[in-house]
């Protein structure tokens, strides 16, 4: 057997193997999910990608598979409560979204997988090492250095005289505090001043937009979590109505109104979530499960957007794009 067909046929086993073993017990593995925004159900959205990669794995929701959604709607002073509420479900895994969920998952000791929107895991604390996580937590792990390097190059590819950048990220979150760092680090070293507008409350979009008239930026770089996401409608009508170049973080924003947006493929990132929760299930410990690096990541550029705020969108540009909102 040549190399090559021998590494595909490992990777067909580690595919098979938990399927295998999930076809032959009548457990029902219980998967629990925690969001700092609305509770995501399993036939929609981040729920139903994840369930789709668990049945890709073995497991199916009604025969094998339970599913227990909790949100917290913004309210973070709610998480220990749900927290509460997955373990007395006897949860067996917690897949998170977002840095307040990941530590709340972690205090509780039950088995977690990180699914988007915590930042660096080392920086922040959740985990000892990328390579060998050391608690109860694994998952998926944000690369902030470059995507930020990244979405800055975006925005001066949009924006050649892209001089200044007003950041909005929410103050009160650890995750996002550190993707905004690793955002004015790169920032820096781009020559791009960066407008630092940190937010706690919606109120303070008011004073973010009262800075913004004072001293205009040239663009707008949005960190996404609970707080950002339930006013993102308030900054695409700021951007519109300044016409202010603008970058947000995943591909669900540009679909909802943002001139564009670049991260990590969903698809992929809870797909993969989905195989550290099946071998978890089968009984590997997240102390042992490697935070993974997304490897596929999407640029969205919504082209009604951008007519709308008489703003042309260069063609070398429109050429990067992942896909083009007409």
């Amino acid at each position: 057997m040549k190399r090559r067909e021998f590494i595909a046929f490992l990777g067909t086993m580690a595919i098979a193997a938990p399927r295998a073993a999930a076809a032959q017990t009548s457990k029902i593995y219980r998967l629990g999910t925690l969001s700092v925004g609305p509770p995501f159900p399993p036939t929609a959205g981040p729920g139903a990608m994840l369930v789709a990669g668990l049945v890709q794995r073995g497991y199916t929701l009604g025969q094998n598979l339970a599913y227990e959604a909790r949100g917290s709607a913004g309210k973070i002073s709610q998480m220990p409560n749900l927290v509460q509420e997955l373990k007395a479900a006897n949860v067996d895994v917690v897949v998170t979204v977002g840095y307040p969920a990941a530590t709340a998952a972690k205090a509780s000791g039950l088995p977690t997988v990180v699914a988007t929107g915590s930042g660096d895991p080392v920086v922040t604390g959740l985990v000892t090492s990328l390579a060998r996580p050391g608690g109860n937590v694994t998952g998926i792990s944000d690369d902030a250095a470059m995507l930020s390097t990244k979405r800055l190059g975006l925005l001066k590819d949009m924006s050649p005289q892209l001089r200044k950048v007003a950041m909005l990220w929410n103050k009160d979150d650890l995750g996002m505090s550190q993707r905004y760092d690793a955002s004015a680090k790169a920032a820096q070293a781009l020559g791009v001043t960066v407008q630092p507008l940190g937010v706690r409350e919606p109120d303070d979009f008011n004073e973010a937009f009262a800075a913004m008239n004072r001293d205009p930026p040239d663009a707008i770089l949005m960190v996404t979590d609970s707080l950002t996401l339930l006013n993102r409608k308030r900054v695409f009508d700021y951007a519109a109505e300044h016409r202010l170049p603008a970058i947000y973080e995943q591909d669900f924003m540009a679909h909802d109104g943002g001139l564009m947006s670049y991260g990590a493929d969903p698809k992929e990132s809870f797909d993969r979530a989905a195989a550290q929760v099946a071998r978890i299930f089968q009984g590997a410990k997240p102390a042992d499960l490697p935070f993974e690096i997304p490897t596929r990541y999407l640029l969205v550029i919504n082209l009604k957007t951008a007519k709308t705020m008489n703003l042309t969108v260069p063609n070398a540009l429109l050429a990067l794009a992942d896909e083009v909102i007409e």
